[in-house]
């Protein structure tokens, strides 16, 4: 393998790879039904990307809140998984890396068998799965894997990068305009992952040639 081609790519999941909200929002919805707790799903997706407990947090006492949490990743497999589609251009930008000779990995908050779920459902193979970190505990999976790019939507993914050395490429398609994530600090502002695989080629090209 070439040092050029030597490149691994962190990816985030909800939102990034991921449009999460439907399952999620029918998630809450079991949830609530079973605790007799209002949650209020329609806000809930509103704010993806930071671990569950600070969701729950918001509408469960904080003594309930840990076995809340255990409750919602027990149904979510039957609920959400089958309602949670690929974002566009999600399953070509993790073939890009692939196609490069690189490496992709998922690093996410989710819990780490949920996000394996999805990611068999969709048929997106990435290399590696890593899950239950968040913002700069995410550097922990990426610095162990030599990842010098990290992919998100999230204010969180970009300070996962900052806190790796790596590059902080964005897309909009969760909570935060292009503009929002440029104020930010986002190195790469992407439309969405359909502008992955053009992006990706420039960036080796440029890295070839020094």
């Amino acid at each position: 393998m070439t040092h050029m081609a030597s490149i691994t790519v962190g990816f985030d999941l909800d939102m990034t790879l991921i449009d999460s909200r439907p399952g999620i929002h029918a998630c809450y919805l079991a949830l609530a039904e079973r605790t007799g707790t209002f949650v209020d799903a329609d806000l809930a997706i509103t704010r993806l990307g930071p671990p569950l407990e600070e969701e729950l947090i918001n509408w469960f006492p904080a003594e309930r809140v840990a076995a809340t949490a255990d409750l919602y990743r027990e149904i979510y497999p039957a609920i959400a998984i089958a309602a949670t589609p690929a974002l566009p251009g999600a399953r070509e930008a993790v073939t890009a890396v692939r196609d490069a000779g690189g490496r992709a990995i998922v690093v996410t908050a989710k819990y780490e068998p949920n996000a394996k779920l999805h990611l068999e459902h969709l048929g997106i193979q990435p290399d590696a799965v890593i899950g239950n970190l968040w913002a700069e505990a995410k550097a922990e999976a990426l610095r162990e894997y030599a990842a010098s790019v990290y992919v998100g939507d999230h204010q969180g993914d970009i300070r996962a990068a900052r806190a790796a050395d790596a590059l902080s490429v964005t897309v909009a398609t969760g909570p935060y305009g292009a503009d929002e994530l440029g104020a930010l600090g986002a190195d790469v502002v992407l439309t969405d992952l359909t502008e992955f695989p053009a992006w990706l080629a420039g960036h080796l090209d440029k890295r070839a040639r020094g």
